[in-house]
């Protein structure tokens, strides 16, 4: 059932990437970056990592992405961005981002519930220097890997929200 979760886990993950990637509104961008991040989160932990699964969410999902909405929220003044927060509060935004969310939600769930109750879980006391050798040892390419993906997204929400010059908007 492991191997289940986990190709329906990297389904969403790709999916909501291509929809970071091909969205047009920042915002709607970022949540789904949110969404993907929080799917990486689930595949970390289905391999045995719940120590990066947690560092995934905290840090990626939680603190970057607050940082990226700030950004955003700098980068969009004026009376146009007025009009995209009414935009946002239309439910049939949220629709997207909200499926792949709960189709996460639904599989940790799973995955918690599938354990014995009592059970120990895999999670245990990790020392700091544990950690450093595993994030610059097998999980290296994870690492580098996503911080490729927060570069992309900063310089994409920097693309997406610069104001546009007087030529370029003709």
């Amino acid at each position: 059932m492991e191997a289940f979760t986990f190709y329906l886990t990297s389904g969403v993950a790709i999916a909501s990437v291509i929809m970071v990637v091909t969205r047009v509104n920042a915002i709607h961008a970022l949540l789904y970056l949110v969404v993907s991040s929080l799917s990486l989160a689930v595949i970390f932990y289905i391999l045995g990592a719940p120590f990066v699964a947690a560092l995934e969410v905290i840090v990626y999902a939680g603190a970057i992405m607050v940082l990226f909405v700030f950004v955003i929220m700098m980068l969009n003044l004026g009376p146009r961005s007025e009009e995209q927060e009414r935009a946002l509060l239309k439910p049939s935004m949220w629709v997207g981002p909200s499926g792949l969310a709960f189709i996460l939600l639904v599989i940790l769930v799973y995955v918690i519930t599938q354990q014995p109750f009592g059970a120990q879980s895999p999670a245990s006391l990790v020392e700091s220097k544990e950690v450093g050798a595993a994030l610059y040892g097998p999980y290296l390419l994870a690492v580098e890997l996503s911080s490729m993906l927060l570069m992309a997204g900063l310089i994409s929400a920097y693309h997406l929200g610069r104001p546009l010059k007087k030529k370029d908007q003709e």
